[in-house]
């Protein structure tokens, strides 16, 4: 456990409050302490809320396991863990429809010399210096005092506004404590009126420089098939007032009411708009099989018989966010919705694909471009909690410039992450720590990314930083 980052954990702590990351790496840790042979391990993104230093532990010990005769497959976006790797199988070259095949395969020097492959692209492209900052001058700031949430040892943190905000540091030490423990319920209260609240901590100043707050999390954003990302960031309205225009419907007395899942008259009875129906396995989770009688098309056949430029609601639904920008290019709130959905990297998934079936990754970005379709008015700050996980190297740079997007717009972002990229990035650094669990809830250091480089304060994330900005560009001229 000490090996794979795990040495903060109490021998008490219950299964249920361990991540996704530390309990696979618990039981990764299992089968270091045995000596099977001849085994295949499956492991999706085992560096899920791993700190860049530590991921050489767990690298190490996914060597350790392949020494012994074993073979390791390891689903995965982290680049030292790909770099680690003795054969890569690159898939793609797009997501959703524009993926599905094989790009290339060999080792990191033969998929950075296949052009179709984005991996290898992202692999082989110079990661830069630190970019400029971005912070304006009037160094406005929300500032906890007093955090003592969990292990956080009655620290006072600076959250400087307007700009980019990393938290970091080592699993366990203290960052979701801070920002979703303390700063987060503290301001919602004051947002909500309550001035003297204060949530785990002292008191906090600079609540009023904010018109309101906002958590970007990865809970889905809906747990129906009737739930799709069309209607969730709102151009599904538009869609339905444009079929119930057309010549047909209008002659037949539809109104776009017609054209919705949530009402008996268009859709289908049977399955009740969902095109699947659910079958409940008593000792197994429940499962959907497709609706015979509209063949998982949702509505029944009157209202598919209205077309629009040839397409039915149904054909509509299945379009991707790329195919609609351009099907409804002139329908600038249509075209535009799927246009920020696009920019954020998935316009691969369907307008109409259910909304359970998104992955948490997936329904935070949804939710990023809800807020870039209709911002909010007045400054609003925007907490999200490793947003780039489940991300490729290349779509977290396409985060980022959303995350730019926010911040030129006059809102703050702050966000909890490993991702050196993103931390190299940011306007502002802050790093807890040291260590996990009882070692941890300390600020080690705080500041721009190139201001904690130079400082000796022993910070972790700083020495990682640093070791990426230094070997990343001779890495990358060798492959």
């Amino acid at each position: 456990l000490d090996r794979l980052g795990l040495s903060y954990l109490a021998l008490s702590r219950s299964g249920h409050t361990l991540s996704g990351g530390e309990a696979q790496r618990i039981r990764l840790a299992a089968q270091l302490g045995s000596t099977l042979t001849g085994v295949c391990y499956i492991l999706d993104e085992p560096t899920i809320g791993l700190h860049p230093k530590d991921s050489g532990m767990l690298i190490d010990a996914l060597k350790t396991l392949r020494d012994r005769g074993n073979t390791i497959l390891v689903v995965e976006h982290d680049e030292a863990t790909i770099r680690a790797a003795d054969t890569v199988i690159d898939l793609g070259p797009g997501a959703g429809i524009h993926g599905g095949r094989l790009v290339a395969a060999g080792s990191v020097a033969d998929i950075v010399r296949t052009p179709a492959s984005v991996t290898g692209a992202a692999l082989s492209e110079p990661a830069g210096g630190i970019p400029r900052s971005t912070r304006p001058d009037d160094r406005r700031e929300i500032t906890v005092f007093g955090a003592s949430a969990n292990n956080l040892r009655r620290i006072d943190v600076g959250f400087p506004l307007g700009c980019l905000v990393c938290v970091t540091g080592v699993s366990g030490s203290g960052k979701s404590s801070l920002v979703h423990d303390t700063l987060l319920p503290t301001l919602l209260r004051r947002t909500g009126g309550e001035k003297d609240a204060a949530v785990n901590c002292d008191r906090i100043t600079g609540a009023g420089h904010i018109d309101g707050v906002m958590e970007v999390d990865h809970t889905p954003i809906g747990r129906t098939p009737r739930s799709v990302p069309a209607s969730y960031i709102g151009c599904l309205s538009e869609i339905r007032r444009l079929f119930a225009a057309t010549p047909l419907a209008r002659q037949s007395g539809f109104t776009p009411g017609r054209f919705s899942f949530n009402l008996e008259e268009g859709r289908c009875g049977s399955c009740r708009g969902q095109g699947a129906l659910k079958v409940e396995m008593s000792f197994l989770p429940d499962v959907y099989v497709r609706c015979d009688d509209c063949r998982g098309r949702r509505f029944n056949d009157e209202t598919l018989k209205v077309r629009y430029r040839g397409r039915t609601i149904y054909d509509v639904l299945e379009m991707t966010f790329s195919e609609a920008a351009e099907f409804f290019s002139a329908i600038p709130g249509i075209r535009r919705a799927a246009e920020f959905v696009c920019r954020i990297g998935l316009g691969y998934l369907r307008l109409g694909q259910p909304s359970p079936t998104l992955s948490g990754g997936e329904a935070q970005r949804i939710k990023l471009a809800k807020q870039m379709i209709r911002p909010a008015r007045g400054h609003v700050l925007y907490l999200l909690d490793e947003p780039t996980t489940g991300l490729h190297l290349f779509d977290v740079r396409r985060l980022l410039r959303v995350f730019r997007d926010l911040v030129e717009a006059g809102n703050s972002v702050i966000v909890i992450e490993h991702n050196l990229e993103v931390i190299r990035s940011a306007d502002h650094v802050i790093d807890l720590g040291p260590g996990g669990g009882d070692s941890g809830g300390r600020v080690v250091t705080a500041g721009p990314p190139g201001e904690i480089i130079r400082q000796n304060t022993g910070s972790r994330t700083a020495e990682a930083l640093r070791d990426f900005l230094d070997q990343a560009v001779g890495d990358r001229h060798a492959c």
